[in-house]
């Protein structure tokens, strides 16, 4: 038994284990020893510079990690810090843009609301910074998370959503408007909800939505509405405004509903001083120039750039109305709500809360803006149409039953708890609907019910006569009270008065309305934007509406305000170029439609208007000045003074050359001498006041100018001598060359007369009369003579011997200044060109010109001008032939008298000169004579 117990205990002996020794491996252990070479990658380790935020060594990769971090500290430290790095960095935002605007936007749903809070704040940095052309590749994504939050179960996450809609309507408008289709409907989910057992529409005319009220929100129901209204109200705007140019409409003054549809214009620019004497041919291309617009319904891809307005489904009156149908009725819904919470505060109907007032003017807001979504003209017709049908009864029972509206005031005690109301109201943004004004909220209604007056339909008139009068009182004691309005206020009223004429039909109606217009445009200090206004409305009322409603042009009103134009016009001058430039831009359209009234005062104030000291056509800009040149063309008469004006107007050189050439050519065109007949003794100018008025224009000086230089001493006055018979007072360049082009003109409009004969004898005599007994002649006069005749010079007709004399004076006195005009190559040009038309043209007198050369009575000075006068005209083969007629005596006396004062080498320079042109003259002068003639 021993031995037994010692084998077994052999087998399954226990090993001993002592402290401090080491334990002893077991047979079956594994070896897990392993070597390995360690892998070194220095790139990885290197710190990249992203722009760490300032306390918080973190880029951007991190902070967007951290917004999704359970905590909600977390997530709002990220977002601060995001905008505290691109504050920094701003060239991060569109490096990261979708990354970071991915990530904000999801934040939008979150349950915390200082985070929402947070990530509102940063998505308008971002905005501010980001134009919307870079934001179109993410803002489907922007815009989904948008509707999220809109229709979020949680009250206040779509409070906060409203705040993101603020921001995209401030920045991307254009962008937003594109999500119509979704937004509408979100938006008709924030204030109600589906009813169980309707579709569309019941039988009790309700729509297919029921008001929902909850008592979770921090504002009342009344005033959740009003938030929600007015980010509606602003979105249908949006959607308004950004529609394509194209097929939108536009009016100068805000009155869009009577504004036609555009397409792309190119303007042809035609030169008429090119065409208006026959010398050239005027062709005449297809739709005058005109691209037409393409209307196609093929798009490669969706429209989705920045400013691309909305998508064509809204612009169809089938999809407005749609919506309308469900819109309306709530919208009635919530005023009867209002409304009978105010009847209860007092018994007077027309007094409302501020709250109520606030309420109503976004309701009425939005009905207007339903009506402006679509763009075209029939569409807005069907529109207007529908609305009368299905609720014209609702809103003269709810809307015009009190008008007009006032506002109610209240006494409150200042309470403690009205602080935290206040900020409570501004969190949800319904303070800013909250300060409307009486007048803003009556006159929206008014544009709002005058749409439902259909023009055209007789019988309707006799229905709407009630609410229309009541309209009409309002609209005529706001305007004739003599009260002060804004431009805002003002150009509504202006919109309602324009659609209440033309719809009635009625001259009594017309000279009411329009006599309250002309009481508020004759009050005086008015603000320059309501002026304009005012004026704006008058002109296209005039232009646009005049011709097709008879009651409009029999308008005594109308009649009366084109009457004051004129007027006006002098009294404002140039104190107001822009106010000045629409006054003419009436002026114009109505003298050229021969207005009596208009003609009559425009007659009446001609010479004031066209004053050359301080008449408006000299002191206004060239545009202005040249639509007063245009306006002569319909001016009915032009009397002695007018034309003494005119002619002044022209020659002080503060209008250009080339508009002065237009008012010379208008004259002549309004004259019989151009060629038209007339049956009527009256004709716009007389033979006599026409010829007077060129031989004015021509000389550039009237009469008293003339006599004030032969007493003059100026510097600028060469003095007479014998190579200068006259003394010539020398004007500027620019006064020269001014004068020079109208020259042109004149002597145009007096080439085309009938009888040449008998006009240069006219000229010959008044020049004889009026210029022949000066002494001192200015140079652009000689110079206007000496052109002028030989254009007027007839065959068959010889001028007289005293204008001969004449002549020859200035054109020997302009030689004399000729030489004298070194820097003014374009002055010289012409001086030489008038001289050699003169003395090659008018007979005798480049005899009469050598003659003149007194030689023995020459000093030493003179000599050399002498000769360089003659090489000058010798120079010429046109002049040759009477030149070497005189040439003889000249030439004898003028060697014997240079080889008497000179001697040695200072004779050879101006001597040899015109010695060698002599000698070339006679040469080529012998060449074409016989021997006989020779010797």
């Amino acid at each position: 038994m021993k031995a037994k117990k010692q084998k077994r205990q052999g087998d399954f002996q226990k090993v001993q284990l002592k402290v401090g020794k080491k334990k002893p491996k077991a047979d079956n252990a594994t070896n897990v020893n392993f070597r390995s070479k360690a892998i070194h990658l220095p790139e990885q380790l290197k710190h990249v510079d992203s722009g760490p935020t300032k306390h918080r060594q973190l880029d951007i990769m991190d902070l967007l990690s951290k917004l999704h971090h359970i905590n909600s500290n977390i997530k709002q430290g990220a977002l601060v810090g995001l905008r505290e790095l691109l504050s920094a960095q701003p060239s991060m935002i569109e490096l990261h843009a979708s990354a970071v605007l991915s990530e904000v936007a999801a934040l939008f749903t979150d349950k915390d609301g200082s985070v929402r809070a947070a990530a509102v704040r940063l998505l308008r940095f971002i905005t501010q910074c980001i134009p919307a052309e870079r934001v179109v590749p993410f803002f489907p994504l922007l815009s989904a998370h948008l509707t999220c939050a809109m229709t979020h179960i949680s009250e206040a996450i779509q409070e906060d959503a409203l705040r993101v809609l603020d921001v995209l309507l401030e920045h991307y408008p254009g962008l937003l408007s594109q999500r119509h289709t979704v937004l509408l409907t979100n938006f008709l989910e924030l204030i109600s909800q589906k009813r169980k057992a309707a579709t569309g529409q019941d039988k009790s005319g309700k729509g297919g939505f029921a008001l929902t009220i909850s008592t979770n929100r921090s504002v009342t129901a009344q005033q959740w509405r009003l938030t929600v209204l007015l980010r509606l109200g602003s979105f249908l705007q949006a959607v308004v405004e950004e529609r394509p140019l194209d097929e939108g409409v536009t009016s100068s003054i805000g009155l869009g509903m009577w504004a036609g549809e555009k397409g792309s214009v190119t303007s042809v620019d035609v030169s008429w001083e090119e065409h208006v004497f026959g010398k050239g041919r005027i062709q005449v291309f297809e739709n005058s120039g005109a691209v037409p617009t393409p209307h196609s319904a093929y798009r490669l891809r969706p429209d989705s750039k920045a400013g691309a307005g909305m998508n064509k489904e809204l612009c169809s009156a089938e999809t407005v109305q749609g919506f309308a149908g469900t819109l309306v009725p709530l919208l009635l819904e919530i005023w009867v709500e209002a409304a009978g919470g105010d009847h209860v505060q007092t018994d007077s109907g027309h007094l409302l809360s501020a709250e109520a007032m606030a309420l109503m003017f976004q309701i009425l807001t939005i009905l207007q803006l339903l009506r402006r979504v679509s763009p075209h003209r029939d569409q807005k017709d069907i529109l207007d149409a529908w609305f009368r049908n299905s609720y014209l009864a609702d809103f003269k029972h709810h809307f015009m039953k009190n008008f007009p509206y006032g506002l109610l005031e209240v006494a409150r005690h200042k309470k403690k708890a009205d602080g935290k109301r206040i900020r409570q109201q501004v969190a949800a943004g319904t303070v800013a609907g909250g300060n409307v004004e009486p007048l803003a909220l009556n006159v929206t209604l008014c544009q709002v019910m005058v749409t439902l007056s259909l023009r055209g339909q007789d019988h309707v008139e006799a229905e709407d006569a009630d609410w229309l009068g009541t309209i009409r009182v309002f609209i005529r004691e706001t305007l004739s009270n003599g009260g002060k309005l804004s431009s805002k206020h003002l150009a509504a009223l202006l919109e309602v008065v324009w659609r209440m004429i033309v719809t009635q039909r009625s001259r009594v109606v017309t000279d009411d309305l329009l006599q309250a217009v002309y009481v508020q445009y004759q009050q005086r200090n008015l603000a320059v934007s309501v002026r304009s206004l005012l004026l704006c409305f008058f002109s296209q009322f005039y232009i646009q509406e005049h011709q097709n409603h008879p009651h409009i042009a029999r308008s005594r009103i109308l009649a009366r305000w084109l009457a004051s134009l004129p007027v006006q016009l002098v009294q404002l001058g140039s104190r107001n170029p822009q106010l000045s430039a629409q006054l003419l831009e009436t002026i114009h359209p109505a003298a050229a439609r021969g207005n009596k009234d208009l003609l009559q005062s425009l007659q009446k104030n001609a010479c004031s208007i066209y004053d050359p000291q301080e008449g408006c056509v000299v002191v206004l800009p060239v545009e202005s000045q040249k639509r007063l040149v245009q306006i002569l063309h319909s001016l009915p008469a032009f009397p002695a003074e007018l034309l003494a004006c005119l002619s002044q107007v022209c020659n002080t050189g503060r209008v250009s050359a080339s508009l002065a050439t237009m008012l010379i050519r208008t004259i002549h065109l309004r004259s019989p001498l151009c060629g038209w007949s007339s049956s009527s003794q009256d004709v716009p100018v007389k033979d006599v006041d026409y010829l007077s008025f060129f031989f004015t224009t021509l000389t550039g000086f009237s009469s008293e100018m003339l006599q004030a230089l032969q007493d003059t001493d100026e510097d600028s006055l060469l003095p007479s001598s014998i190579l200068s018979p006259l003394s010539v007072f020398a004007t500027t360049l620019e006064q020269f060359l001014h004068h020079w082009d109208i020259v042109e003109e004149v002597c145009h409009c007096l080439d085309t007369l009938g009888s040449r004969a008998q006009c240069f004898d006219v000229i010959q005599n008044a020049i004889i009369k009026n210029l022949c007994g000066l002494v001192v002649v200015p140079d652009c006069v000689c110079a206007a003579i000496l052109r002028c005749v030989p254009r007027l010079l007839d065959v068959n007709f010889l001028p007289s011997d005293t204008l001969l004399h004449f002549l020859s004076d200035c054109c020997l006195s302009m030689l004399n200044l000729l030489l004298q005009l070194e820097q003014s190559a374009h002055k010289r040009d012409a001086v030489w060109e008038a001289c050699f038309a003169a003395l090659s043209t008018v007979p005798r007198l480049l005899r009469l010109v050598l003659q003149s050369f007194r030689v023995c009575d020459l000093c030493e000075e003179e000599l050399p001008v002498l000769a360089q006068i003659l090489s000058l005209l010798l120079q010429h083969t046109q002049l040759h032939l009477t030149v070497h007629t005189h040439i003889w005596l000249l030439m004898t006396a003028h060697i014997h008298f240079s080889f008497h004062f000179y001697g040695g080498e200072t004779r050879e320079q101006w001597l040899t000169d015109l010695l060698y042109c002599y000698s070339v003259t006679l040469f080529g002068h012998r060449a074409n004579m016989g021997m006989r003639d020779i010797y």
